[in-house]
């Protein structure tokens, strides 16, 4: 059974940033399609970032020039840097990994953005 694991989630005053980080356990990871998703409290969950191996990152509009998505395939590990926080960024984010018949998805991490 593959698992990710996330972390970085916290409490952040809003202009402030946070990292989140999300490792798997297993090597599909390097052949993956790898994303962010977040679910706000009374809402559905959607996308917020999603990177391949070699594409070009894809963001929601909500977040575009405030979050960066990566990736190392080295440490089978991707990245959020979310930047100019605002409370409506406020969410459980989680990460999936998915191929061509196969989807997994981690726990989450809360992120609150309040003053």
């Amino acid at each position: 059974q593959v698992q990710l694991e996330e972390s970085g989630g916290g409490l952040v005053q809003p202009g402030g940033s946070l990292r989140l980080s999300c490792t798997a356990s297993d090597d599909t990871f390097t052949i993956s399609l790898m994303g962010w998703y977040r679910r706000a409290p009374g809402k559905q969950r959607e996308l917020v970032a999603r990177i391949g191996r070699s594409d070009t990152p894809t963001y929601t509009d909500s977040v575009k020039g405030r979050f960066t998505i990566s990736r190392d395939d080295a440490k089978k590990t991707i990245y959020l840097q979310m930047n100019s926080l605002k409370p409506e960024d406020t969410a459980v984010y989680y990460c999936k990994m998915e191929g061509a018949g196969y989807g997994y998805w981690g726990q989450g991490t809360q992120v609150t953005v309040s003053s």
